[in-house]
């Protein structure tokens, strides 16, 4: 959480997209969000904060970006220019 405080993992949950593809959803809950200076900021909720994470999916953005950041990659969306 923006404060430091250590968000504990409550389980996790499958979801199927519109295109049928099944993603594995992490749930991770705040311990303590009463008297929080930063609670307006933070969320809108009366409970403690819940943010959901799917692991793999910043997985794979992180692999595109580093491939798009490469050297290979700049030259070819150099050449998108081009071909398009």
């Amino acid at each position: 959480c923006p404060m430091g405080q250590a968000m504990t993992n409550i389980g996790t949950c499958k979801r199927e997209t519109k295109n049928g593809f099944e993603q594995e959803i992490h749930r991770y809950q705040a311990q303590n969000c009463q008297g929080c200076p930063l609670r307006s900021l933070c969320h809108k909720s009366k409970y403690d904060r819940i943010i959901e994470r799917n692991h793999n999916l910043i997985r794979l953005k992180a692999q595109a970006k580093t491939l798009l950041k490469s050297e290979q990659g700049i030259a070819k969306r150099k050449q998108r220019c081009w071909d398009v």
